[in-house]
């Protein structure tokens, strides 16, 4: 129980609060409000287990500068709770469960996965050369709607581009914002974020801006769809969070971004999920 904790630990697993949802309003979008159920239950396993190897890459890859920062000392291979080769097993297993459930899709859906795995195998590693290391990280995570989508359509189609777009600018506007308050640490560790390279007010000026072109695409998404009042005031919602966690921070002054912040901005996803399924 204490390995299985510290495994739960190493893959933040109340941070799946930023894709599953997605995923799911994505499958209802898709299946204009009717997915079939076996295929929402291959989709949760195949995005959760992705995402757990996502989550343990980017720790492994980061360790040496994790255990430098103590913001992270919590983290369980920090603490040593969990060995560099024990990460490996657990990758692999994941990867693994990854590539069964996905092959009990339909056939495009494995044919596309090596495509789908390259932005969270490659995002660990971007932080070493560019500043837009975020929104790496958002497309990463906007494969989980895009992945449910086609599951069910079986193609790529505009609305499943533009909602994905609305996805990685949303998670990777609210990461720079989390990873201001880095600026220093990564500066002397010659690490690259938009912080590091734009400084706190331009970081959070680009946040702001890519928040509005973000909720702009979760409406577009819904005119395109035409799905109803409901759906618009969960975006509506969504709106308001942003809104709401941009008020808190400002140039500097990181008192209220802490892991309250980072878990609050789930609200988003849970709207636009709870009221896309309302809306049907």
């Amino acid at each position: 129980m204490s390995k299985l904790k510290s495994h739960a630990n190493n893959v933040a697993l109340p941070h799946t609060i930023f894709s599953l949802p997605f995923a799911l309003a994505s499958a209802f979008m898709a299946a204009s409000g009717h997915p079939d159920a076996w295929t929402v239950v291959l989709i949760l396993i195949a995005i959760t287990s992705a995402r757990w190897a996502a989550i343990a890459i980017d720790n492994l890859a980061d360790l040496k500068y994790d255990k430098l920062q103590p913001r992270l000392s919590y983290r369980a291979m920090v603490r040593g709770e969990i060995s560099k080769g024990e990460a490996l097993i657990f990758i692999a297993a994941c990867l693994v469960v990854l590539v069964l459930t996905v092959a009990q899709l339909p056939p495009i859906c494995l044919k596309l996965l090596p495509i789908a795995a390259v932005p969270f195998i490659i995002y660990p590693f971007t932080k070493r050369f560019t500043a837009w290391c975020h929104l790496f990280l958002g497309l990463a995570i906007a494969m989980a709607p895009a992945g449910a989508w086609v599951a069910v359509t079986e193609k790529i189609s505009l609305p499943m581009i533009i909602l994905c777009v609305a996805v990685a600018l949303w998670i990777g506007a609210f990461d720079a914002v989390y990873g201001a308050q880095d600026e220093r640490f990564d500066k002397s560790h010659g690490l690259h974020s938009l912080a590091t390279k734009y400084g706190a007010a331009g970081t959070l000026r680009i946040a702001r801006g890519l928040h509005v072109v973000s909720i702009a695409c979760f409406v577009t998404v819904g005119l395109m769809l035409n799905l109803g009042g409901f759906y618009f005031a969960g975006v509506a919602i969504a709106a308001l969070a942003l809104i709401y966690q941009h008020a808190l921070v400002k140039p500097g002054d990181y008192r209220f971004v802490t892991q309250a912040y980072f878990m609050r901005n789930g609200i988003v996803s849970i709207a636009i999920f709870i009221f896309t399924w309302l809306s049907y």
